[in-house]
């Protein structure tokens, strides 16, 4: 072939893909042949083959499994296509409307020819091209926002901080989840890392690219080391990958922003690398046909055998991706099956040529690194818009490729063909085992089996000789005769059956009633409440007359049949069960279990078509478990929660591509050695020096940020320690002035006059109503020094001080031990009930005690003040050894926690209680969170996290609920109120359902989520469409990394009776309320 030849070749293939392109982006059509088919039928005219098409599409019912048949491939495609997804907005070609139809193909070409026109840049490109846009868009509109979704990073460098060798994140800058998930993928393949990491571009093109390929590539690579060495060697938690996006998205010029499949950026990320590994292939091999990584790593070859209108045919043909449909089939080896077999393939091992038509692939090179591509996306014709396929669908976590190798081609179709026949058996099998499992000529069928049992129990009953409505009284109550014999107490009818009559209970009844009286009393079956029936109703219906005689035939028949049917469904099942087994074994023996594929990583999607989040789970060799890569968050992950989230079928979560690594070429995944040590090359070491240095200063950075934040709290500390000392030091001149402050409800701590460092009051609440409290705990105090006064004949201060603080410990001990209902909680009432209930120490117990009578607010009288002093003198006596202060500190800030999360979660209850949901969320959320803080030191440190948590999800969904019904009412105001609540409230809050993984809190955020994702198959304006669209991704993401947050609410200000009568009128209202599910 001339080079002019070769020219007009590639001109006219390139020609074709164009117009393949523009009719599938005008109709949504993404079967090949079909569009190719339409094209020979227009002779390449696009407005004839769209009518062909819409024509076709309105006849034909669109097909489940799209074919990839192409007589010819395209020398430079090294792809299997799927098609991309159609934009939802466009226009309905169902209909009979020309007009429609014209506009739609002017609009195409005009947009298309123009494009490329002016960049040169075909239309997959531009697809790609709208992912990174908005990305990128996204991104910087995130900059602007002040709401709660958007992602943030902590202003505290500790939380960012890398833990000793655990993966590193990728951050997600604006809908990038995508990215996060393939990059992810490709870099724990560790021989693809050691390829990038070591990239370098060829010489001749370090001064100036010389076309528009290196001048996107180049960067694009030397980005892609960068991130790389970052997610090597960095010290940080996870990383930015801003600039490699960025990069991406100045490859490409388009005005549109819309999200495309994602399999499109992974299919133009590999063709970009490979371009990269090309050129410097090329300088390197002098005189050799150059050798590119890429393509040896991803790309295999398969041989393509079929019949095209009877004549035969055998193309050899390169892959990457290999495309599989997911609809209508079980498991991965379906798939594979169904792809490897197109079309009526008979004619293929028959002598005769017929016009049949079809084609096998057997695979002649895998290549190392077995992409699979699973096709979980179709057009909907009707709707006009792309819809996600929730279908469950099994792989294994190691895959045998040898039943389909040409080199088996011939095993395999023994195999295929056994297979065909054991199922056709199958089928007959199971047909009669439904005949014998659901029989009868009605609409309700039962088993053969269980239908001859109830024959053989109705002719056993005992024969009745009277009607069944002949002996009821209609006069008399249900359940009974007028003479029935009341049953006593201890009778199994329940007591409410039997109404007691007035001013007497059921066992005080005397004995020597008038039997008329009981009589009268008699006990109504209650079907529903009663555990069983009454004795005068009889079990079953029993036949009228049967003789001796015909019992013992009509027995011995049915016990007869009964055996057989269940001998017959037995030899059935087992039949069933033995020909399941051997298609599962069919490819077991050794010579088709050479080629093994093990799974490497699973790239996953929530969602719908237009909206969702991407994750992946990829497996560690080394510490043998998955990991769950999901942007900035890296956590261990496991095979059962893999299987949940991958296989589909539960919840919108599906994996969209599976990459298997061939296991007998470990070198993929094995680290590096030292040549010189045979040590194993890690973290830094893995470098080459240019990104030794790279990462190097951005650690510096990291850490002179971490010593920046260090310093800054340091200071803050020091000023907070002046501004206490400088409070103390003005509240200590005058007693007066102490004994006109707000006094503590619980263990109250003054330092002594003479003390050098002043000492805090453990400050609990502030106090609206001081006076309240000072005389709760006054009263408290009195009592037990008069109660010691009574029972102590020694007055002496320090004796009266001892045997009040033994009766005060004796009674909060008895409240501490006491059982009380929900609505009272005495650990409220005083600290020392709270620190008993949680072992706190002996020496924590005196000293709060001795802080409480040595309040000076206690000296009104002489023996009050008497034992104020001795108080006071036995705390200054107490020695720093003896006990620890900083404990003594830490029991009471727990507390002060305690009180501060009852506070919120009464606020919230009560605001709950009134329907008032936006309000009541915030301190439904932290009051959960500080309780759950709370519970993990001991099980009496908070409150009942079931209850909390019921309340906070009941919150979520209420808001959900109304936000929905905003936007459902298409007004402006109502929509952008209802949007901003989910994206304000609910939405930050998600990932806190999500975090602890509880069944009813998953469940409720899938509630959520549907509601919002039904509106996507629902005609709207197209304002609310592109609100929704733009909404969706946030709620859809599945990421549990909290993003920035509202503060905590402000505290209400309650004395200590206050909260306590509070906490109790709302917790007796909670009880009465309806908790179904709690």
């Amino acid at each position: 072939m001339t080079v002019e030849q070769n020219v007009l070749q590639q001109h006219s293939q390139k020609h074709q893909q164009t117009l393949l392109n523009q009719l599938r982006e005008v109709t949504g059509t993404t079967d090949i042949q079909l569009l190719q088919q339409a094209l020979q039928v227009s002779n390449g005219d696009v407005a004839e083959a769209v009518a062909f098409l819409t024509e076709k599409n309105s006849k034909v019912p669109q097909q489940d499994e799209t074919t990839y048949y192409q007589t010819s491939q395209v020398a430079s495609d090294r792809y299997i296509s799927v098609g991309s997804q159609a934009d939802t907005n466009v226009i309905d070609l169902t209909g009979d409307d020309k007009d429609d139809l014209q506009r739609a193909i002017a609009l195409s070409l005009e947009e298309s020819s123009r494009a490329f026109r002016e960049t040169g840049i075909t239309d997959e490109e531009q697809a790609i091209s709208r992912v990174l846009e908005a990305s990128i868009a996204e991104n910087k509109a995130s900059l602007k926002r002040t709401h709660t979704e958007v992602w943030s990073d902590s202003p505290n460098p500790h939380d960012r901080k890398r833990i000793d060798s655990c993966p590193v994140g990728l951050k997600n800058v604006g809908n990038t989840c995508w990215f996060s998930a393939v990059i992810q993928s490709l870099f724990n393949l560790l021989e693809f890392q050691r390829l990038v990491l070591n990239y370098s571009p060829p010489a001749r093109v370090l001064d100036l690219p010389r076309n528009q390929k290196e001048h996107r590539n180049l960067p694009f690579m030397q980005e892609l080391r960068n991130l790389f060495s970052l997610m090597v060697g960095s010290k940080r938690k996870y990383v930015d990958p801003s600039r490699a996006v960025e990069i991406l998205k100045d490859a490409f010029k388009s005005s549109e922003s819309q999200q495309q499949d994602v399999s499109e950026f992974t299919h133009k990320l590999l063709d970009w690398l490979e371009d990269a590994f090309q050129m410097k292939a090329e300088e390197d091999s002098v005189g050799e046909k150059p050798k590119n990584p890429m393509v040896e790593l991803f790309y295999g070859r398969f041989l393509a055998v079929g019949v095209l209108e009877g004549k035969k045919f055998e193309n050899t043909e390169m892959f990457g991706q290999y495309p599989l449909q997911v609809n209508g089939f079980k498991d991965l080896h379906e798939c594979l099956e169904a792809a490897m077999v197109e079309g009526e393939i008979e004619s293929l091992h028959s002598a005769e040529n017929s016009a049949r038509s079809g084609q096998e692939h057997w695979f002649t090179e895998l290549p190392p690194v077995l992409t699979f591509e699973l096709s979980r996306f179709e057009f909907n014709q009707a709707l006009g818009r792309p819809e996600k396929i929730h279908n469950k669908l099994e792989f294994p976590s190691m895959l045998y490729m040898d039943r389909y190798m040409d080199r088996n081609r011939e095993i395999t179709r023994i195999k295929r063909e056994e297979i065909r026949r054991l199922k056709e058996h199958l089928t007959v099998l199971q047909q009669r085992l439904e005949r014998y499992l659901s029989y009868g000529s009605g609409p309700k069928r039962f088993p053969l089996a269980d239908v001859l049992q109830y024959a053989m129990e109705f002719a056993s009953s005992k024969p009745v000789c009277t009607s069944p409505v002949e002996d009821i009284d209609t006069s008399a109550p249900p359940g009974g005769t007028t003479g029935q014999q009341l049953p006593p107490p201890s009778s199994t009818a329940e007591p409410d059956s039997v109404p007691p009559p007035e001013n007497s209970g059921p066992a005080s009844a005397p004995a020597a009633a008038p039997l008329a009286a009981q009589q009268q009393r008699v006990p109504v079956h209650k079907p529903f409440t009663q555990s069983r029936l009454p004795p005068d109703l009889p079990m079953h219906p029993a036949p009228r007359h049967i003789t001796e005689e015909e019992l013992r035939v009509l027995e011995g028949c049915l016990h007869r049949w009964r055996s057989e049917v269940e001998n017959d469904t037995r030899d059935l099942q087992g039949s069933i069960t033995r020909i399941h087994r051997t298609i599962e074994l069919m490819y077991s023996d050794k010579s088709m279990m050479q080629v093994p594929y093990r799974l490497h990583a699973v790239l996953v999607h929530e969602g719908q078509a237009n909206a969702g989040h991407y994750w992946a789970y990829i497996y560690d060799p080394h510490q043998r478990c998955w990991m769950k890569y999901n942007d900035i968050s890296v956590t261990k992950s496991s095979w059962e929660e893999l299987v949940r989230d991958s296989f589909g079928g539960y919840r919108n979560a599906s994996a969209y591509c599976l990459m298997y690594i061939n296991d007998k070429k470990p070198f993929l995944i094995e680290e590096e050695f030292d040549k010189e040590t045979g040590q194993i090359l890690s973290g830094m070491d893995k470098l080459p020096p240019d990104l030794k240095q790279y990462v190097k200063e951005d650690n510096e950075q990291f850490d002179k940020e971490i010593e920046e934040w260090d310093a800054m709290q340091a200071r803050k500390a020091q000023q907070e320690k002046l501004a206490l000392a400088a409070a103390a030091a003005s509240a200590a001149p005058s007693s007066t002035s102490t004994s006109t402050s707000s006094p503590q409800p619980m263990s109250i701590e003054s330092s002594p006059p003479d003390n050098s460092v002043a000492q805090q009051d453990p400050e609990y609440l502030e106090q609206p109503s001081p006076t309240g409290d000072f005389k709760h705990l006054q009263e408290d105090t009195e009592r037990a020094i008069s109660r010691a006064a009574a029972e102590q004949e020694d007055r002496s201060p320090e004796v009266l001080l001892n045997t009040a603080i033994k009766l005060e410990y004796a009674r909060l001990l008895r409240f501490a031990q006491e059982d009380t209902p929900p609505e009272l909680d005495y650990r409220l009432h005083h600290v020392i009930v709270y620190f008993i209930q949680n072992e706190a120490p002996k020496k924590i117990l005196e000293r709060t005690l001795l802080t409480q009578f040595a309040d000076r607010n206690l000296a009104f009288d002489e023996r009050c003040k008497s034992i104020m002093q001795v108080a006071r003198a036995k705390l200054d006596l107490i020695k720093p050894e003896e006990v620890n202060m900083d404990e003594y500190e830490m029991w009471h800030q727990d507390y002060r926690n305690f009180r501060e999360t009852t506070v919120l979660m009464v606020t919230g209850l009560e605001l709950f209680q009134k329907s008032n949901y936006v309000e009541a969320l915030m301190y439904l959320i932290y009051s959960y969170q500080y309780n759950r803080e709370l519970l993990l030191k001991g099980l009496y440190r908070g409150h009942d996290e079931e209850l909390l948590g019921y309340h906070r999800r009941e919150c979520l969904l209420k808001l959900n609920e109304q936000a929905a019904a905003m936007f459902e009412s298409g007004e402006e105001p109502e929509v952008s109120t209802g949007l901003g609540i989910m994206n304000e409230l609910v939405v930050p809050c998600i990932p806190l359902l999500l975090a602890q993984e509880a069944e009813k809190d998953l469940l409720a955020v899938e509630d959520m989520r549907n509601r919002w994702c039904s509106y996507l198959g629902q005609e709207m304006e197209a304002n609310l469409q592109e609100k929704l669209t733009d909404f969706l991704p946030k709620l859809l993401d599945c990421s549990t990394e909290i993003k920035s947050f509202h503060d905590p609410p402000k505290l209400p200000s309650y004395s200590t009776l206050e909260l306590c009568e509070r906490f109790g009128r709302i917790m007796a209202a909670v009880g009465r309320a309806p908790g179904e599910g709690r």
